[in-house]
């Protein structure tokens, strides 16, 4: 098969595009044939060495495709079947395997495309709107990144839950998609603190935050008191330590750094949340922008442009 391989960390040049061994299929593992792998920043950490994987590895965690081979011991799971996955590593590739708890049945109404698209951010951003902090309506919520990927999906969740959704942007074109997906305010990073506690008077009940290093503060600031920040990504880099005396100063305040994993740790959880996901996919409550798809071959160059902040909304890479 085809595959993306990292040999060492570095910059996008390390992802080569090389044939690769077919991966074996064990008892209670899967084969699927990849239709599409969805591009996240949890894959430029790993092709950097920011969280380590042993070497060389495929990258990418995310995707959908057709099962083209069941194992022993699988029985959920068919020959033909559409499933999608958020955390099986190796899913830049033609062909991947995974174990038969990491897959989701993809429900009639949601295209392959779409639930590669969908499925790792959707995952997320239902964690973090109805567990991390559970946005009630009438709460007011900060959206770093409004138009990325995760932005726009955390737009529309917290809506659908009645919230009023701040969002921060870098340009007119990507405040227009915030606005479309459903944003009440959308701002520019510069001083959006400030912003922040003219539109609400108190702060924000809680910051949604994959940005990191160059939000972190302001974000902190943007807090009512008792607020929850919810640091969830680092695109801009990692946090310096913080000392926990400021958040007693600016009101007693609470801050996590949660993943994915821990809020997805039993198949139970996996798909209750998944449930919730591809339903409102189908039904058209969720709408998933995907802004670029890239032939296999070109996962440098999509990492290129996901990182440079070309792009908006989801980054697909197809076989």
């Amino acid at each position: 098969m085809r595959a993306i391989v990292v040999s060492a960390p570095g910059g996008p040049d390390a992802l080569t595009y090389t044939d690769h061994p077919d991966p074996t299929v064990n008892p209670g593992e899967v084969l699927v044939d990849v239709t599409a792998a969805g591009v996240n920043f949890i894959d430029v950490y790993h092709r950097m060495g920011r969280y380590p994987l042993s070497l060389p590895f495929v990258p990418g965690k995310e995707g959908a495709g057709t099962v083209a081979a069941v194992g022993e011991d699988v029985s959920e799971l068919a020959v033909g079947d559409t499933v999608a996955w958020a955390s099986v590593i190796g899913s830049y590739a033609s062909k991947v395997v995974a174990p038969a708890s990491q897959l989701l049945a993809v429900p009639d109404g949601v295209e392959a495309e779409v639930a590669a698209a969908v499925t790792l951010q959707g995952l997320t951003a239902h964690y973090l709107t109805h567990s991390t902090y559970e946005v009630k309506p009438g709460d007011s919520v900060l959206v770093h990144a409004a138009a990325g990927g995760m932005g726009l999906l955390l737009t529309q969740i917290a809506k659908l839950r009645g919230a009023r959704v701040i969002g921060t942007v870098s340009t007119a074109e990507k405040e227009a998609l915030a606005r479309q997906a459903g944003a009440d305010e959308v701002l520019r990073y510069s001083g959006f603190a400030e912003a922040v506690r003219d539109l609400t008077g108190s702060g924000v009940h809680v910051v949604y935050d994959g940005v990191g290093a160059t939000t972190f503060d302001e974000s902190i600031t943007a807090l009512r008191p008792r607020g929850m920040m919810a640091l969830y990504g680092q695109a801009s880099g990692p946090v310096p330590p913080v000392d926990p005396q400021i958040l007693s100063q600016r009101g007693a305040l609470f801050l996590t750094r949660p993943t994915l994993d821990f809020y997805i740790a039993t198949r139970d959880e996996l798909a209750w949340r998944a449930a919730d996901l591809y339903g409102w996919v189908a039904s058209g409550a969720l709408r998933v922008h995907i802004s670029h798809r890239y032939p296999l071959a070109e996962a440098a160059q999509a990492h290129e442009d996901l990182e440079a902040r070309r792009t908006t909304g989801k980054v697909l890479l197809v076989p």
